[in-house]
């Protein structure tokens, strides 16, 4: 067997173990959440996890630790093409909202912006959760401690995030007043990025 046929033979059996991988976890997550919605986005991450499988991951949001809470996240960042600027361009942090944020904020609305053709107000969105360079938690901290209790950070998208503490936890706050707990920090991009798993979505304005 040459060379290229070894490639070839190799890359089938990952797309085939990878598919296997996907639809098994996709029928625990259809067991255990059996609403509308979820179904909706289960489907959506499972066709964008073929594209993305298909294309070598460029196009894809890849953390070195566990995607379980963010598949509503990943879908909308394959609809973007948002995951191929972070990969070739970071490291940036990632204020990433879990499934049940995304259920929260509104699982109606997601749904019409990942299915827009104008992918502007989702753009808009996605990237006020970006920040670019590497934001650990500590670094949020020390910037809260020299901001007299509050620090201020640019987004991707232009507007800033206000950041606090509350107790132990870091806050974040958007410019319509809303909400975020950091419920998870530090975990890894694999381009060296952060990513900060957080328990609301926050809006760079009213949608």
């Amino acid at each position: 067997m040459n060379q290229v046929s070894k490639k070839r033979c190799i890359l089938s059996t990952f797309l085939v173990v990878n598919r296997k991988i996907i639809l098994r976890e996709a029928y625990n997550l259809t067991n255990r959440m059996n609403t509308p919605a979820t179904k909706f986005f289960l489907c959506l991450c499972l066709a964008f996890s073929f594209n993305t499988t298909a294309q070598n991951t460029s196009n894809a949001l890849s953390y070195t630790g566990k995607m379980d809470n963010h598949k509503i996240l990943l879908a909308a960042v394959n609809a973007t093409e948002l995951g191929s600027l972070l990969q070739k361009s970071g490291p940036f942090t990632i204020f990433a909202p879990s499934d049940a944020a995304f259920e929260k904020f509104s699982s109606n609305k997601i749904a019409e912006l990942i299915k827009a053709e104008d992918k502007r107000a989702l753009k808009s969105l996605l990237s006020y959760h970006i920040v670019a360079g590497q934001l650990t938690a500590s670094r949020m901290l020390r910037a809260i401690g020299r901001g007299n209790g509050m620090a201020s950070f640019t987004t991707v998208q232009g507007k800033k995030l206000i950041a606090h503490l509350d107790g132990y936890d870091i806050v974040l706050t958007d410019p319509m007043g809303n909400t975020a707990r950091i419920t998870a920090a530090d975990l890894n991009l694999e381009n060296e990025g952060v990513v900060h798993e957080i328990d609301s979505v926050i809006l760079p304005a009213q949608m």
